[in-house]
């Protein structure tokens, strides 16, 4: 019997008045309604990593920051990720683009998606998002979610601030599309990482063809 993938929902923002949490934990419970795959919260509020000061990545050198580590291996042992994208000046948070650079091989020949949010839903951040990960080898579904519009207004603090729960229908149709795709995503990945190997010179090799 093939293992359920392991999936990091990973909270993008570290702001006192994030928005993030009401995201987070919505995804978190349609994640936990299906049986092919498992799931854990991943903060970055609980990775209080440095702006990244390494020599290189750790595709080429080991990190030496001992948070960067604590990162990497927190990281790790997850087959996939689940990003919760705010929407910053049309690109992701700073805290996000940093705690995806002080990793590399952790992230290679995995699969994500996203539920993003903000006045245009998110989606000029996600597109960013989508760019950086190509480059850490990693594998986007088509599919994700996107809070904007009115839609945003209704729930976010400073507009009517309602449970997300009144959006929910329109949300869930994306949301199954993209926990479908990341699903198979992530059994595909594993079964190759499994049969091929995912060590760093694993990596280098294919990098330096």
């Amino acid at each position: 019997m093939t293992a359920r993938p392991r999936i990091a929902l990973v909270i993008g923002s570290t702001r006192p008045t994030r928005f993030a949490d009401k995201p987070a934990q919505w995804m978190f419970k349609q994640v936990r309604a299906r049986n092919d795959m498992e799931v854990e919260l991943v903060d970055l509020r609980d990775h209080p990593l440095p702006f990244f000061t390494e020599v290189a990545s750790n595709l080429h050198a080991p990190s030496k920051d001992a948070e960067a580590i604590r990162w990497q291996e927190r990281i790790a042992g997850f087959d996939g990720f689940i990003f919760v994208v705010a929407e910053y000046n049309h690109s992701i948070s700073g805290a996000l683009k940093n705690a995806l650079d002080q990793a590399y091989t952790e992230w290679t020949r995995k699969p994500f998606t996203a539920i993003a949010y903000g006045g245009a839903g998110g989606a000029r951040a996600l597109e960013h998002l989508r760019g950086i990960a190509v480059e850490l080898q990693m594998v986007s579904t088509r599919s994700a979610v996107h809070i904007g519009g009115s839609d945003f207004m209704k729930v976010f603090p400073m507009g009517g601030n309602k449970p997300i729960e009144e959006i929910e229908q329109t949300l869930l149709p994306a949301a199954t599309n993209a926990l479908d795709e990341l699903s198979w995503w992530a059994h595909a990945t594993m079964a190759e990482r499994s049969l091929h190997g995912n060590s760093r010179s694993d990596v280098d090799r294919r990098t330096s063809r």
